[in-house]
């Protein structure tokens, strides 16, 4: 009776213990459960700020194609072009 008793609770806490193990470490277990949703929080993050970025952009577009005062403004600073008879003094910072 004894040694029945003996080996049911070897055999159950063994289970356990491989029960727990799996859980904790397998390829979908806890640990790695964890691990995704912290990177998955981070890549979100990530594609909130390109979004961000993409209307900033989309804006500028739209104001250069609809504006010509940013155009003109765009090729002054980006390209130093100037109008006929204009002179655009350069100065370093």
């Amino acid at each position: 009776m004894k040694r029945r008793r003996l080996i049911f609770y070897t055999i159950v806490s063994l289970s356990l213990i491989y029960l727990l193990t799996t859980i904790l470490f397998s390829d979908m277990g806890l640990l790695k459960y964890r691990r995704l949703v912290a990177k998955k929080t981070c890549l979100e993050a990530q594609v909130r700020e390109i979004e961000q970025d993409n209307l900033q952009i989309k804006s500028q577009l739209r104001l250069l194609k609809e504006e010509p005062y940013f155009k003109e403004k765009y090729a002054r600073e980006e390209f130093g072009l100037a109008k006929p008879d204009e002179y655009i003094f350069q100065y370093d910072r």
